[in-house]
């Protein structure tokens, strides 16, 4: 999955959250996989920030 899928999974499941489309159970299911979203999200800009910062010490 990219970044710019994830990003738009969480905009989605924030619009849910925001607009109380979610009932309790799949409230619970969302908030768990927008934890995973987040963590991936969070892993691919650590992972560019390493790779522009190796680029930026070649130089």
């Amino acid at each position: 999955m990219t970044y710019e899928e994830a990003l738009k999974q969480l905009e989605d499941i924030v619009s849910k959250v925001e607009s109380d489309e979610l009932d309790i159970d799949n409230l619970g299911k969302q908030l768990k996989k927008a934890q995973q979203l987040i963590k991936l999200c969070k892993d691919k800009l650590a992972k560019a920030d390493e790779d522009i910062n190796e680029v930026l010490k070649k130089d």
